[in-house]
């Protein structure tokens, strides 16, 4: 399995596509923002908008172009040109798997995806705090997003008819889109910090793969510098520079979202967890992740049971 696949299978992510959007020009959209582990995203299926993202300079958007707010950063979508008066959106259910908002402005048409990617904000820190305020993928621009031009062709295609199954369809399609997105935003050169980073750094990459492999195991930085064919000194100062954090802090952030997901989806105890995240003692481990997450594993697995409603 490759690093990015380790990485997002230990950083699981629930997936919506909320509504579809058909709008003529003029219009404007305002998002507010969002609370910890919600990143809401937009795909811009056909036409053209602006994104204004605090007081940064707007960025024009286009078909295939996907943005996305890792932080849930306010921001705001519209048409190029005054946008002081503008045609108010309106709200359907009936024509499609999801709720449609229009207006009835007869100018050039945008249609737009919008949903959001669900994260536990604790267990995802680390990829989180890896990711910008803003990824910008332009995928209609490179033949080597194939893949994902497809599924944006199929999502669509799924959204704007009515279909048995169709609810089922377009869920199952998005749920793809996350891990399709940050291969795209990887392979697209994007200036890159934290666990992206390592993963992007041949120098580094064989540490990365190492805790991700095995993040039960002991790990002596001597041990991850010569994965790496480095000194014990060059390796720390590098990885320090790379990732912006230790070996031994990234180690405990990889067996913390690893425990976290056993607590979620099995039966183990706490102490079984605990061993196979590399702690001998149950109490050590209940210790780290009381730190980590504020509340021990076993309010832990209660508050993310299915059926209950998260903080």
């Amino acid at each position: 399995m490759g690093a990015l696949s380790q990485l997002l299978a230990l950083y699981p992510v629930r997936t919506a596509l909320d509504v579809r959007c058909q709008f003529g020009a003029p219009w404007v959209l305002d998002h507010h923002g969002t609370g910890p582990g919600i990143a809401p995203y937009h795909l811009i299926a056909s036409g053209e908008c602006l994104l204004e993202v605090g007081s940064e300079k707007e960025i024009a958007l286009g078909a295939g172009d996907i943005i996305l707010f890792p932080m849930g950063t306010p921001h705001r979508l519209h048409t190029p040109g005054p946008h002081d008066i503008h045609y108010a959106p309106r709200a359907s259910h009936d024509r499609g798997p999801l709720p449609f908002h229009y207006n009835d402005s007869p100018g050039p048409q945008t249609r737009i995806l919008c949903g959001q990617f669900e994260f536990d904000p604790g267990s995802a820190r680390v990829l989180l705090s890896s990711l910008p305020e803003l990824v910008h993928v332009k995928s209609a621009q490179s033949e080597g997003l194939a893949v994902l031009q497809q599924l944006i062709a199929m999502l669509r295609a799924e959204t704007e008819q009515v279909r048995p199954g169709g609810r089922a369809v377009v869920s199952q399609l998005a749920s793809a889109l996350f891990a399709l997105l940050m291969r795209a935003w990887v392979e697209q050169g994007a200036a890159l910090d934290g666990l992206f980073a390592l993963l992007a750094d041949p120098r580094l990459r064989g540490a990365l793969h190492a805790m991700l492999d095995a993040p039960e195991r002991p790990w002596e930085v001597s041990e991850l510098a010569a994965a790496c064919n480095m000194s014990r000194a060059t390796f720390a100062r590098l990885f320090q520079q790379v990732a912006r954090t230790t070996p031994a802090q990234l180690l405990t952030e990889t067996r913390m979202a690893k425990a976290a997901a056993l607590l979620q989806n099995g039966r183990l105890s706490a102490g079984a967890i605990g061993e196979q995240v590399g702690y001998q003692s149950e109490a050590a481990f209940n210790r780290v992740f009381k730190r980590h997450f504020g509340v021990g594993p076993g309010a832990y697995r209660k508050t993310r049971a299915p059926g209950q409603e998260r903080a």
